[in-house]
């Protein structure tokens, strides 16, 4: 029994990226996660005019409870890495659920706005912030061909999470009250906890190397890089001189055990690392990549346009004189089709050859089209072709643009747990921001509808930032032609003949010689 709770609790060991086996579990969890996440977050405007009107606030003051929560989740996030990085996924998650579960109970029973500001707000926030992070960044680790489309997938937990949600706590608060149907939610987000605990570590052991073979490799490159260094290929200016860098010259002690700092000890002469460095709880070289500046701007900018559509189209449709019953549909023909979105990005990025920045940069132009169509909108069907064309779109662009961090026109694969850890710290502007100052347009325009302008003008900034990503990363100032060519002909002198070299070298040890007679 206890060998059995060892092996599900202990790692899952492969010799290359699964793209499957234990990561289809994976992918339910977070699945599931999602669902009780960022689902209960966009469907959080189902409680919107309950709560203002129970506790007679204005609109602005009602969007700071989400607000804030987006504001924990973003800003948390490099904290989330960091534990992450520290404990591992399983336990952070768990508490996370843990966290999230007790945020939205204690708000059931709160007696004031603030009240909510505080469980919702920052004790929701934190649990969500700790439960997605290292669930969406584990989930990339267990799949590398079909990384975009299982993570879409899996991403539309929040999607489904909205279209079952909206009509149905639609209908349980007509019967039991907005605060029974929201401690109702909170009991279903215990359901993370288990989800935490199906978060198996994953290792990726590549096949060893012979041991006489890897000693006499380390020596050799030593040497080479000795070499490279000085800028000299002489052993001896004796009779008989040989070529250090030459297979055949270098000395190989095949008795002698290889040592386990030899490697640091290479990568020392080279210049590159320092021995026994730890790793990093959180890698901030991530910052001096301009892609990744750019990307960053563009996810702080496209944060505005994500979480005020799904809060205000409700509101929107009641204000327009539809049914508040009917008005529902809106937000549940946005979900279904963003679960469409969704999918759908994920297959088109896994085909190859493509630049996947560039296609989620024609969606974000797209998803900024249909922000600007719901001022137009009217009456209940017009706003549904709205809401469906949106959600498409958001599909498009929320279930891809953490996955193509790990892609090389970003950070790629290694650095994607810190890098995914402060781009989502960087959203928290935005997400702190982004409620409110749509609040604000609706509470002195008194119009739902100009609460989507401060959305678009994001959009399109966002859209600027991400069409920079790609050219900053092969350089704005460099030419790829020149590169290209330089590097051939390093690798071209690097093959030249024992005898060019030989002469060269010698010139040179000739050279200084006679400089040293002359003194003399």
């Amino acid at each position: 029994m206890t060998q059995r709770i060892k092996s599900c609790c202990g790692a899952n060991v492969y010799s290359q990226v699964p793209d499957g086996g234990w990561g289809w579990v994976v992918a339910v969890a977070f699945f599931v996660i999602e669902a009780f996440t960022y689902g209960v977050i966009k469907s959080f405007g189902i409680f919107f005019n309950d709560i203002r009107d129970t506790f007679e606030e204005t609109n602005s003051k009602i969007s700071w409870i989400i607000s804030i929560c987006v504001f924990v989740i973003t800003f948390t996030a490099p904290l989330a890495t960091i534990l992450t990085n520290r404990f591992g996924h399983r336990p952070v998650v768990m508490v996370g659920g843990l966290l999230a579960s007790s945020g939205i109970i204690l708000a059931s029973f709160s007696k004031t706005v603030v009240h909510m500001y505080l469980t919702i707000g920052v004790i929701c926030g934190l649990g969500f912030s700790f439960s997605f992070l290292p669930t969406v960044t584990i989930l990339s680790l267990y799949f590398e061909k079909r990384r975009s489309l299982v993570t879409a997938v899996a991403s539309t937990g929040e999607c489904f999470a909205m279209f079952a949600s909206a009509p149905t706590i639609t209908a349980l608060k007509e019967k039991i009250g907005w605060r029974l149907s929201l401690l109702l939610v909170g009991v279903l987000q215990l359901s993370m906890v288990v989800c935490g605990f199906l978060l198996r570590p994953i290792i990726i052991k590549s096949p060893g190397t012979p041991k006489a073979h890897s000693a006499e490799n380390r020596k050799e490159v030593q040497y080479m890089l000795e070499n490279e260094k000085t800028h000299t290929s002489i052993d001896s200016i004796d009779s008989g001189v040989e070529l250090t860098t030459s297979p055949k010259n270098v000395p190989s002690h095949a008795n002698a055990e290889p040592q386990p700092k030899t490697d640091a000890e290479i990568l020392v002469k080279s210049g590159d690392v320092k021995p026994r460095e730890k790793a990093s709880l959180l890698d901030f070289s991530v910052l001096k990549e301009k892609s990744f500046i750019c990307y960053t701007l563009f996810g702080l900018f496209a944060t505005l346009g994500f979480f005020a559509p799904p809060l205000y189209v409700i509101p929107l449709s009641i204000s327009l004189g539809v049914d508040p019953d009917r008005s529902a549909f809106t937000l549940s023909a946005m979900a279904v089709a963003e679960i469409f979105g969704r999918i759908s990005a994920g297959y088109v990025l896994d085909r190859k050859p493509i630049r996947k920045v560039y296609i989620l940069l024609i969606c974000v132009i797209v998803l900024t089209v249909s922000l600007c169509a719901f001022p137009f909108a009217y009456e209940f069907w017009g706003l549904i072709i709205c809401s469906t064309f949106f959600g498409f779109m958001l599909g498009t662009v929320a279930g891809t643009h953490i996955p193509i961090l790990a892609e090389d026109d970003v950070v790629g694969i290694e650095k994607m747990s810190s890098a995914a850890g402060v781009y989502v710290c960087a959203q928290s502007i935005s997400g702190l921001a982004g409620p409110p100052l749509s609040g604000i347009l609706v509470d002195s325009t008194q119009n739902y509808a100009s609460a989507f302008y401060s959305c678009t003008a994001g959009m399109i900034v966002a859209a600027v930032f991400l069409a920079f990503v790609r050219p900053c990363k092969v350089g704005l100032c460099q030419h790829p032609v020149d590169e290209t060519k330089s590097d051939s002909q390093q690798s071209k002198s690097l093959q030249d003949t024992p005898e060019d070299f030989l002469e060269l070298d010698l010139g040179k040890h000739e050279n200084k010689g006679n400089k040293k007679n002359e003194i003399v």
